[in-house]
Order: structure tokens, then C-alpha cells, then sequence
């Protein structure tokens, strides 16, 4: 099974929403040009920030898309920065090498909490 690029999956997502490029970078504020060239992976995925900006715009959760590149949003990065609590409570995820669905799982235990 082929996997699909990151611009391939935004094509995907933006035809199936009904949104035209134009549309989608009037919307994010780029030129279409570069949806074009992303979507064709003549460039590389945008910043995080702005994959957020197109998921808005979508109506999607930036999840997937944001996984695809490795990238975290910025106020998500700040706050795993600055937060000693947070690095050590990732660490110890990372160690013990959690599956989709456990992660799930965490999300909404850490929902209940609040």
C-alpha cells in the first residue's frame, strides 16, 4: 500500500470540502501558487502554524496533517518548552512507546482531569 504525500492528502481534503485553491489561500492568506505547488509536492509542506490556518479554514482537525510533517503548532511547542512538568511527562511516554489507541486513551483520561 503507497502512502500518500503530504500534498496529496491536503488535495484530498480540500476537494472533498468543495474549496477551491484560491479559496483555500484567500482563506490562509498565500498566494494559489503555492497551494498548487504544495498540493504537488513541488514544495515542502507549510510551517505549522500555517497547517493549522488551512485546517480551520477546512473545517478538519490539523492532527493528521500536522503527524504527516513532524510539526507541532507553535503555542503547543511553547508550552512543552517552558514547562519542565510537561518534557518529563513526554519522556516517559516516549519510553514506554504507547499505540494510537492508548494514546487515545491518555487524552481522555487527561480530559477528565479538568
Amino acid at each position: 500500500m503507497e502512502t500518500k504525500t503530504f500534498g496529496q492528502t491536503l488535495k484530498e481534503i480540500r476537494r472533498s470540502k468543495g474549496v477551491t485553491q484560491r479559496q483555500l489561500a484567500t482563506a490562509v492568506g498565500v498566494d494559489f501558487s503555492y497551494i498548487s505547488k504544495v498540493e504537488n509536492d513541488r514544495m515542502p509542506p507549510p510551517a505549522a502554524d500555517t497547517i493549522v490556518k488551512i485546517c480551520e479554514k477546512l473545517g478538519v482537525p490539523s492532527d493528521e496533517l500536522l503527524a504527516m510533517t513532524g510539526k507541532m503548532p507553535t503555542p503547543v511547542k511553547e508550552a512543552i518548552s517552558e514547562n519542565p512538568a510537561a518534557q518529563q511527562f513526554l519522556r516517559e511516554a516516549q519510553t514506554m512507546t504507547l499505540t494510537d489507541d492508548e494514546w487515545g486513551a491518555l487524552t481522555q483520561q487527561l480530559k477528565k482531569l479538568r
